[in-house]
């Protein structure tokens, strides 16, 4: 089955979610929207709640649960663990067994969701249409956006190079782009978000645009290279990763030396959007 992972919000509860490529449909992880009709404030009594409902559920000889799969998720110790998850239809039918009231308004985002993916599968432009939306109500500048919009595409050419030589997403990925990370700023993806001061932020979202633009390079320049290297080990794609970073380490010196700034910064989203609003009402005063 062709998977992509995501994260969706209700109520500013994060919700793992799995898209089925090949059945064009979203698998919902079951214990987070649990913990979210059930307001479980800690996944362990969400999936404890699961538990008892399971099992009296399949005593009535409910099918809900008895075709719900199992699918790899993020934990929240950072791995990829077995996860029971449901589809949209499955969990419209699980909600009716739960007393909640956010019964009703989770239907209607459950059917939100499920046809935001349709509308952006029939027009790819939603989907970044929908990323700037989203951007530019957190705060961010229309030249952020567009660094990061672009960030995003070099990610993707990277990854699906890295697919193209049969590597595996999660362990495989993350190693490489710690070795990336590693090579251009001295400071692993963990190391990176601490220097931050974050936690499960995502760590580009909190780059300033010179840590965008000096990333976006190292992650160009390692598919550049792959693609006329063909690297068939591991080991071989993790020299190309340390190469590809190595060129954007030489052109953040460069501009270090030029400048006299660094380019790894503790800034993150926070701290930049206050510093942009104090620029912003200085001019508006001026």
């Amino acid at each position: 089955m062709n998977k992509e992972n995501a994260i969706k919000l209700f109520e500013d509860k994060s919700i793992r979610t799995i898209w089925n490529v090949d059945e064009e449909e979203w698998y919902f992880s079951v214990v987070d929207v649990v913990a979210v009709l059930t307001d479980q404030s800690d996944h362990s009594g969400a999936r404890n709640y699961w538990k008892v409902l399971k099992n009296r559920l399949k005593a009535e000889g409910n099918e809900t649960v008895t075709n719900c799969n199992q699918l790899k998720l993020p934990a929240e110790d950072g791995k990829m663990r077995m996860t029971d998850v449901a589809n949209t239809q499955q969990l419209f039918r699980l909600i009716q067994s739960i007393p909640s009231k956010k019964a009703e308004p989770f239907k209607n985002w459950l059917a939100e969701v499920a046809k935001q993916r349709i509308d952006q599968l029939q027009d790819p432009e939603l989907s970044i249409e929908q990323a700037m939306t989203d951007y530019k109500r957190l705060g961010y500048s229309d030249n952020w956006i567009n660094q990061r919009l672009k960030s995003i595409e070099i990610r993707k050419d990277l990854t699906d190079e890295w697919k193209r030589h049969g590597l595996q997403e999660g362990v495989q990925f993350a190693s490489l782009t710690d070795i990336i990370y590693k090579t251009w700023s001295g400071k692993t993806a963990k190391e990176y978000k601490q220097f931050k001061g974050l936690h499960k932020e995502n760590l580009r979202d909190n780059m300033t645009n010179k840590e965008l633009v000096i990333n976006m390079l190292a992650e160009l320049s390692t598919k550049e290279i792959s693609e006329v290297s063909n690297p068939e080990t591991f080991p071989e794609h993790k020299d190309v990763a340390r190469r590809g970073a190595n060129i954007a380490k030489e052109a953040r010196m460069k501009l270090e030396a030029e400048t006299g700034k660094k380019v790894v910064s503790p800034l993150n989203a926070k701290s930049i959007l206050a510093i942009e609003n104090k620029e912003n009402t200085a001019d508006n005063i001026d």
